[in-house]
């Protein structure tokens, strides 16, 4: 019989804060980090964007929204996808997004799917990390 798996907390994984620590501090390699991630989960934010607005009398209302994904845009024009290791890290960058666990694997396919070059985990710190290019499509599964 499997072993059940424990509640999600939203706290984030102590082996992968260890190795984005290590990494951060200079001790840790980025592929440390890569292996840490692959084994777990992360949060993808979803936020509301709003579609059309109304309003009478002064008072404006939200007509319409949807719920979406985040990916940023660096610097030099790369896109990334949004990712947490934990809800702390999340509400630093957007008290409001709400957080969807999914496997590592699967923030990978949505980031490639969506045409992404990384997944950005902890945008809001206490690390930045990036996974990139082959890395990205190695945890996707994609031989690319």
């Amino acid at each position: 019989m499997p072993a059940e798996r424990s509640a999600e907390t939203g706290a984030a994984d102590p082996a992968v804060t260890a190795a984005l620590a290590a990494y951060d501090r200079g001790t840790g390699r980025s592929a440390d980090v890569v292996a840490a991630l692959a084994a777990g989960r992360l949060l993808v934010p979803v936020v509301a964007v709003l579609d059309d607005a109304g309003g009478s009398g002064g008072i404006r209302t939200d007509k319409a929204s949807h719920m979406a994904t985040v990916t940023t845009t660096g610097r030099d024009g790369r896109r990334g996808l949004l990712a947490f290791t934990g809800v702390e890290s999340m509400q630093r960058w957007d008290p409001q997004a709400r957080p969807v666990p999914v496997p590592t694997r699967v923030a990978a396919e949505a980031a490639l799917a969506e045409g992404a070059d990384a997944v950005v985990v902890d945008l809001a710190g206490p690390v930045v990390f990036a996974i990139e290019a082959a890395d990205l499509r190695a945890l996707a599964g994609d031989p690319g």
